[in-house]
């Protein structure tokens, strides 16, 4: 992978030790260890947009309505047959 955008960042002399000490006990350069924590945490970041928990009984609902037979109802049924004429 060839890096070609830059990512600038102002930090306190403290988290900048902090940082620099925390990549040295990896043995990583402090742009690679900033890197890769910052692309862990981005990624649990969009994890955690994407994911929907359910309650038990939010559960069991869902999963009920999923067993079901689908139904189309009225406004449905005229959409798909206004589709079918354009088709045509």
């Amino acid at each position: 992978m060839t890096a070609t955008a830059r990512l600038d960042l102002r930090l306190d002399a403290q988290d900048k030790d902090k940082i620099t000490h925390a990549a040295d006990l990896r043995g990583v350069p402090v742009a690679t260890f900033v890197r890769d924590a910052a692309l862990q945490e981005a990624g649990q970041v969009v994890a955690n947009a994407l994911t929907v928990t359910l309650s038990r009984s939010e559960s069991r609902h869902f999963l009920d309505v999923m067993d079901a037979p689908f139904k189309p109802n009225a406004k449905l049924k005229r959409a798909m047959a206004a589709a079918a004429r354009l088709a045509r």
